[in-house]
This record gives structure tokens, sequence and C-alpha cells, in this order.
């Protein structure tokens, strides 16, 4: 006994490649999207970052990616000295820092308050 069997076939047409074309535009287009709302953020964030690090120098106040907070007391190639209490001085990586908080910034957020 034979069984009965339905085939479905895509429909044979002359716009079949234009399915094509249409999806690489798609996806041209999803891919501009991400460009501009999350890779091209993301790398000018890091530049940033990066420019805040290099400009690093001895005096300024600082927060590192732990939390602590302190002052820079040295400044190596690739760490940092930091002064956290009298007398108590720490070494990190200069990758470590998040924030920087200068000596006049600190004195402007003071008054103003």
């Amino acid at each position: 006994m034979l069984g009965h069997y339905i085939v479905l076939m895509a429909p044979q047409g002359a716009d079949g490649g234009g399915g094509y074309m249409q999806s690489i535009i798609l996806f041209g287009l999803i891919f501009v999207i991400f460009y501009f709302m999350i890779i091209r953020p993301q790398q000018k964030r890091q530049k940033d970052r990066q420019k805040m690090i290099e400009a690093l120098k001895k005096g300024d106040k600082i927060v590192t990616t732990g939390g602590i907070h302190g002052t820079i007391a040295g400044i190596d190639e690739k760490t940092l000295l930091i002064q956290i209490a009298d007398n108590v001085k720490i070494k990190v990586e200069r990758g470590s820092v998040t924030t920087v908080a200068k000596e006049a910034e600190l004195g402007e957020k003071i008054e103003a308050k």
C-alpha cells in the first residue's frame, strides 16, 4: 500500500534572486545600526578612559575599581603609588583607576553643598 505524499516547493519565479538582495540589505542595515548604537560609543568610551589614565599626575584624587579612595603619591610606567591614609601607601595598576577628581573640582563640590 502506497502512502499519499504532499510535496511543498517554493514558488518558481523570476524574482527568486531578489530575496537574496533584500537579505543582504537587511543585514547591512542591522550592522550599521549596531555600529552607531553599540560599537562606536564603546570605542569612544575606551579612548576617553585611555586619555584619563595617561593624564594621571601626582596629587590627583582617584577611586579604584575596588572602591579604594586615595591620592596619587607616585607614578611608574604601569603602576601608581596611592596614599590612602597617613603613612599608608599601596601600589595599584593604572588600569584599576575608574574615577579621577582633581583638587579644584573637589573644592568646588564642597563649596556648592
